[in-house]
């Protein structure tokens, strides 16, 4: 299969083909990874039991793919990834700040996919061959999967199309195979000697469901659009994309985070997951767990490997996707290795997911609100300005930035760092939450409140005219067009 030559380009509607079944694939079989399923463990860890766990990450799961289900429509109808797409909101230049929301994201949840799956796969071949367990065999077994996930990513959606859907299929047997494999240690109370995290039951309830439920849906803020733009509108309906991203989003989270939080408490693991995972497996199920922390990892790592190819791409224009994935591909290397052999792993994780939260909900809500202001009607071609490295088209507002959804988003995420509360860093307004971490909401909450203040009396858009791309100085100009206003009423 050729290698896929589309960047951030806009895909033509004879390339789109495929359809809401090939969501919920994805969505399904890169998610049951253990670098999703390590998720499970995250509540308890925090001190939490079974049905704690449980009844936090199905809350969270369902009202995060509330939020981010709808940004999958904007990719269908601009037939672009959803940082470009966001240019239409953000303006062709501000939408680089989707662009690195979606690399920062992509790039923390590819290495710790690598780094989870990495550990559990030297401890699976420590006790079937007698793998050493020193750095030499982490650094080895980490390298080997960064390269298989860099050529899937190289090589693009349809590959990795396919990859999810045996993968689908082949992981969920072995999760099922799983549950018999720890079931006979399992049992519904926390963990022995792990304290709540926040000191009472419903702070860190609260906890769980933001960094361990909601984070998954909004991992996905920047990456549904790589998928839903190789559909065709004219070929599928909004409301069946709309229910496959959701209903793809809800199960392929929620089966590997559950099973996580099974597995977890079956092995007793509080400090660790990869480690007591390992060594509470029987003899049996090394094989079958040993297939999931590769096959899986280079899954779901190849999926977020692609975007973040994209997002650089989206930055860099002058670099082609295949180039940008292969510095992502070492980059993310690196933070593995630092993720094993300098950081602790929990702290780590939930300052990670919470920090990116507070910052990637705003961008999410205002892209949502856009689109829902526009109502889906894109113009692909003023999209791609910033690419083309040229000026102008409906959605240059003021040089490339509209200023007013920009301080709507900073608004938003300051606020939300403010009510952040992390192992390393507590924001000032917890003190008035009740040192409950509520930043999404609140971050939410005020962009989206700010966007709508900020906007009310400007007009939209209208991607029906079109205006002159003017080339930067020193450039050949473009054959000109029939001018037209950025903005009417």
């Amino acid at each position: 299969m050729p290698i896929e030559q589309h960047g951030v380009d806009t895909i033509p509607d004879e390339e789109r083909t495929s359809g809401p079944r090939d969501l919920i694939s994805i969505l399904l079989g890169s998610n049951l990874a253990l670098g999703v399923v390590i998720f499970g463990w995250l509540p308890v860890s925090f001190g939490l039991g079974f049905w704690g766990s449980v009844s936090s990450l199905a809350a969270g799961t369902l009202v995060g793919a509330v939020l981010t289900a709808p940004l999958a429509l904007v990719s269908l109808r601009s037939a672009t990834n959803l940082s470009t797409s966001s240019g239409a909101h953000f303006g062709v230049r501000g939408r680089l700040i989707g662009s690195v929301i979606g690399l920062l994201l992509s790039l923390g949840y590819t290495a710790l996919t690598l780094w989870v799956g990495g550990d559990a796969m030297v401890g699976c071949l420590h006790r079937l061959l007698g793998l050493p367990t020193g750095g030499a065999s982490y650094a080895v077994v980490y390298a080997v999967l960064a390269g298989c996930t860099a050529v899937g990513a190289v090589y693009g959606y349809k590959v990795l199309l396919r990859m999810s859907k045996v993968l689908s299929i082949g992981l969920t047997i072995l999760l099922v195979v799983g549950v018999f494999a720890y079931a006979h240690h399992f049992t519904t109370g926390p963990v022995h000697g792990v304290p709540y995290a926040l000191g009472g039951y419903w702070q860190t309830w609260l906890l769980s469901a933001v960094s361990a439920g909601l984070s998954g849906p909004i991992a996905f803020i920047t990456l549904l659009g790589d998928y839903s733009r190789y559909i065709s509108p004219r070929r599928h309906s909004s409301k069946k994309v709309f229910a496959a991203t959701y209903l793809g989003l809800v199960i392929g989270l929620l089966v590997p985070q559950l099973f996580g939080t099974f597995s977890a408490l079956a092995v007793g693991a509080g400090d660790d997951y990869a480690g007591p995972l390992v060594a509470g497996a029987p003899a049996w199920y090394l094989v079958f767990l040993l297939l999931n922390a590769s096959a899986g990892s280079v899954g779901n790592s190849g999926l977020m490997l692609y975007s973040m190819g994209l997002d650089l791409d989206a930055i860099l224009p002058r670099a082609t996707r295949t180039q940008a994935t292969y510095v992502v591909a070492g980059v993310s290397t690196a933070l593995v290795y630092a993720g094993h052999f300098l950081w602790a792993a929990q702290d780590a994780m939930t300052s990670f997911v919470l920090l990116m939260t507070a910052i990637g909900t705003p961008w999410a809500v205002i892209t949502v609100m856009g689109f829902a202001r526009c109502r889906g009607n894109y113009d692909s071609d003023s999209l791609q300005v910033y690419n083309r490295g040229t000026r102008g088209g409906v959605y240059w507002y003021k040089a490339g930035w509209n200023v007013q959804a920009t301080v709507a988003w900073a608004l938003g995420s300051a606020v939300g760092l403010l009510g952040v509360d992390t192992p390393f860093y507590q924001g000032p307004l917890l003190a008035h939450t009740g040192g409950i971490d509520i930043s999404f909401l609140l971050a939410a909450a005020v962009a989206g409140l700010a966007y709508l203040l900020l906007t009310a009396r400007r007009p939209r858009p209208v991607p029906a005219l079109r205006t002159v791309a003017t080339p930067p100085p020193g450039t050949a100009p473009e054959a000109p067009a029939p001018e037209a206003p950025a903005e009417v009423g």
